[in-house]
């Protein structure tokens, strides 16, 4: 019977009153879905659950989109959710999706434009209605972590027809005046339709416009509008947006008191060092009488150095001097001596000069006579010839010449070129 209902009947969107609402441990949702004219009982599973973007009470008005089934274990018809909305809210879900898709697509939402609210604000700027709960939140949570720090409020209606137009011009208003570091734009919990002025683009472009930091707290953790993506910084709510907005006090306190302790440690580790290098300059300070009589003693001591200093080399150079005048004079040459000396050596010289030579010109005479005997030209001159081959050797053996050989021959003077026509050696033959 499940399966006939399953291939039989479509999914349909129905609307109705939630009453009876189970959440249970498995993430499963039960409730009943009526009407003034009839009820049928519900469920939606985990998964499909979990991408519902509210959380349904008792008493809200939806519409589901689900499929008839049958639970056999107790033969009851019920609707198994698929979807499901906020009764009336289809058109603007499908507004507010067309609208986030466009501004996303021009780069409003991008995460490299996002600025950081400031550390520490001279001022926080709030929007929002002077009749708004958030606004009491905000101020409550600002006087408890933040009093020191003032809030200019900068009122504009937070639902309503012209609500936007006028959350957009206190937008501009606060940028214009300059008089904040932060600005937050929040408001209380409600429907899509209570919310709907923070998801205009006109806004949208204000926050993007704006000069300072904006932070947006628009109704709950679960609520997201298009304020929260263009905004700077979003919080879950009104409360969470002041927090982000100030640092408490007392943590500056702590951090002033911090910082005052390191300060106080290092100015004593100043004046301690300082305290020490005074006791040393004390220490070596002097009265100018001592200075006088100990500058005075020095120069004495300096005085005294300087005469024995001047004294000494000088008694050095004269026994030096008298020590090279003793060297001398063992070491002066006797020139008396030297010249009758040279005296007698120059005598003997010329006496044996007198007595040599005559024998030394006998020996050169008869040397010269061997000389002029021996020599080839007076032999020559006699007569003789010097015969010498081709070749150039003197031949001294007829034997070794042949017929027709060609001697040259050296005579007192001058040379001639002969052959020979017959050689006769020593012993006679031919």
């Amino acid at each position: 019977m499940g399966q006939l209902l399953d291939r039989s009947i479509p999914a349909v969107w129905v609307s109705g009153e939630i009453s009876n609402f189970t959440q249970a441990a498995s993430g499963h949702w039960y409730f009943t879905l009526k009407d003034p004219q009839a009820a049928v009982r519900a469920v939606m599973f985990r998964g499909r659950a979990q991408a519902v973007s509210f959380s349904p009470r008792a008493g809200d008005k939806v519409e589901i989109r689900a499929r008839v089934s049958l639970y056999e274990p107790r033969g009851d018809y019920q609707l198994q959710v698929d979807a499901m909305r906020p009764a009336g809210q289809g058109g603007l879900y499908e507004a507010f999706l067309r609208l986030k898709e466009k501004l996303a697509a021009q780069g409003l939402f991008d995460p490299e434009r996002k600025r950081e609210p400031v550390a520490l604000p001279r001022a926080i700027g709030v929007v929002t209605s002077l009749q708004a709960a958030a606004l009491r939140d905000v101020l409550s949570a600002l006087a408890r972590r933040a009093p020191h720090i003032p809030v200019v409020i900068y009122p504009a209606p937070v639902q309503g027809a012209d609500a936007a137009a006028r959350l957009a011009a206190a937008v501009r208003a606060a940028t214009a005046r300059a008089e904040v570091d932060t600005l937050l734009l929040v408001r209380g919990g409600g429907s899509i339709e209570d919310l709907w002025s923070f998801n205009d683009e006109a806004l949208a472009y204000a926050i993007l416009d704006s000069a300072i930091p904006v932070i947006s707290g628009v109704g709950h953790e679960t609520d997201f509008t298009i304020a929260d993506f263009v905004a700077d910084l979003r919080a879950p709510t009104p409360t969470a947006a002041a927090e982000l907005a100030a640092t408490p006090r007392g943590e500056w306190l702590a951090r002033v008191a911090q910082a005052n302790r390191a300060l106080a440690r290092t100015q004593q580790r100043r004046l301690e060092r300082a305290a020490q290098r005074l006791d040393r300059a004390a220490a070596q300070l002097t009265s100018p009488g001592q200075r006088l009589s100990h500058q005075r003693d020095r120069l004495d001591a300096l005085r005294h150095r300087l005469g024995v200093a001047a004294r000494r080399p000088l008694a050095r150079r004269e026994a030096r001097l008298e020590v090279l005048h003793t060297r001398l004079a063992h070491r002066r040459p006797d020139v008396r001596r030297a010249a009758e000396r040279l005296a007698r050596v120059q005598a003997a010289l010329a006496q044996a000069g007198r007595r040599l030579t005559p024998a030394r010109q006998a020996a050169l005479q008869a040397l010269s006579g061997q000389l002029r005997a021996l020599d080839p030209q007076q032999t020559l001159a006699r007569g003789y010839a010097i015969a010498r081959d081709t070749d150039g050797r003197i031949v001294r053996d007829a034997g070794t010449l042949a017929r027709g050989a060609r001697l040259s021959l050296r005579f007192a003077r001058g040379e001639a070129q002969v052959d020979v026509r017959d050689v006769t050696p020593e012993d006679g033959a031919a």
